[in-house]
């Protein structure tokens, strides 16, 4: 039963009481009549009270419904009565404490809103059943899918394998992943409290330029350092054996000849070791592309025509299948012709006896594709194909694949290496 229910049935049977009492109590009728007024009096003040009492609980409703339907604007006015005005001053103040708070939430909520949507690094954000919640426009873009397909998912539904070594990630850790062989990702899994319960939220970072550029850093003092002692060492020790073999009388006799060709074969190694130099040589000597308009349809006919004799040499056919009219891009010819040269020499390593090379164009993609035959690339490979110095060959000097990766990203093209089916591996380059 309500209060205003109860304080009306207690007035009613008191009142009604009193009329009774007064009735027999008083039987001289001016006696009765001044007892009726006397109770008539205490009704209209009951009245008054009650309405004194029951308008507090009124005001105070009508500001929890307020509060419910989280309308921080509704205020009351003063009254006049002092504890109505103290209860009324009381919840004007607590509403403008609201009102400022979720303005703050608010403000704050969109600043971080637009912090992850405008971040430089990708962020994932999982609900409490790792179902992806919210997701990035960076973070798209390094996974390279659209947003709805892993929004509201688990967050390993997806077969990128970002996404599979994010589910292994324990909170507090961090992880670098390089997954193609190209690009290097770091992966930091962290976790918040959302209404008392642990929710997680990953970050990825791109890599790639920071630690090519390391690498470059590196290897490119490396590399001069071996050249400037090959070549210091390799000039000085041909000369003495050129003007060695020069010199006929030390050479009077057959006894000699074993002797002199001894020193032959050894200034053709010091060739050899001066022309593997310089293949490292030029690795860090690139110089900027020189980009003009080409036609990439007129450059593979020259790396097929080129590449040919030693294909057929290997039993390995080439196919061209090539969109229709020229493919032009803006790029230095030189350089993309030994990118080309390079992947089609790797695919006809990789074959080695009998199989096919394919090489694709697409018009609407702008980008060309080299497939070959061959047994493919593993999991250990992939992740260091354009590491400098690492080879798949017994006597390779794993810089093909690192000059190509230099040319490439110097012009701006992305490029992928991946083995698709058993006997069949994608070079895809596109040229953006």
């Amino acid at each position: 039963m309500k209060l205003r229910t109860k304080y009306i049935l207690f007035v009613v049977i008191i009142h009604m009481v009193a009329l009774t009492l007064t009735w027999f109590i008083f039987k001289d009728k001016v006696w009765f009549i001044a007892s009726e007024v006397f109770v008539i009096i205490s009704i209209v003040i009951a009245i008054q009270l009650y309405r004194q009492l029951i308008q507090p609980l009124k005001t105070l409703m009508q500001g929890v419904e307020a509060i419910k339907d989280r309308d921080f604007n509704v205020k009351f006015l003063s009254t006049g009565k002092h504890e109505i005005d103290q209860l009324i001053d009381v919840y004007n103040q607590m509403m403008d404490e609201l009102r400022t708070e979720r303005t703050r939430q608010e403000q704050q909520h969109f600043f971080l809103e637009k912090l992850i949507f405008t971040s430089p690094t990708g962020i994932v954000i999982l609900d409490y059943d790792d179902n992806v919640q919210q997701i990035n426009p960076k973070a798209l873009q390094i996974l390279g899918i659209e947003a709805s397909l892993v929004l509201n998912y688990p967050v390993d539904r997806q077969e990128h394998p970002l996404l599979q070594q994010i589910k292994l990630l324990t909170s507090g850790e961090t992880v670098l992943v390089k997954a193609d062989g190209i690009n290097t990702y770091k992966l930091q899994k962290s976790h918040f409290v959302d209404r008392g319960f642990s929710r997680h939220f990953i970050m990825i970072e791109d890599l790639t330029a920071e630690i090519v550029a390391a690498e470059k850093n590196v290897y490119g003092k490396v590399i001069r350092m071996m050249a400037h002692e090959v070549n210091n060492t390799v000039g000085p020790v041909n000369s003495i054996m050129q003007s060695a073999l020069k010199t006929d009388k030390l050479w009077e006799g057959h006894q000699f000849n074993v002797l002199k060709d001894a020193l032959q074969v050894a200034m053709d190694r010091n060739e050899n070791l001066n022309f593997f130099m310089r293949n490292f040589a030029d690795l860090v000597k690139l110089p900027p592309p020189n980009k003009q308009p080409i036609d990439v349809h007129h450059l593979l006919n020259s790396v097929v025509m080129l590449m040919g004799v030693k294909a057929r040499e290997n039993n390995i056919e080439f196919k061209l299948m090539l969109a229709d009219g020229p493919l032009k891009i803006m790029a230095d010819e030189q350089q993309m012709e030994q990118v080309l040269i390079n992947i089609v020499k790797n695919a006809i390593e990789a074959i080695d006896k009998s199989g096919t090379i394919t090489l694709i164009t697409t018009a609407y993609k702008n980008c060309v594709t080299i497939s070959d035959t061959g047994p493919g690339i593993n999991a250990e490979q992939t992740a260091n194909l354009f590491s400098p110095f690492f080879s798949t060959k017994k006597d390779g000097q794993g810089i093909g694949l690192t000059l190509v990766r230099e040319i490439l990203v110097n012009h701006g093209f992305e490029f992928s290496l991946k083995t698709i089916t058993p006997k069949k591996t994608d070079f895809t380059i596109l040229f953006t």
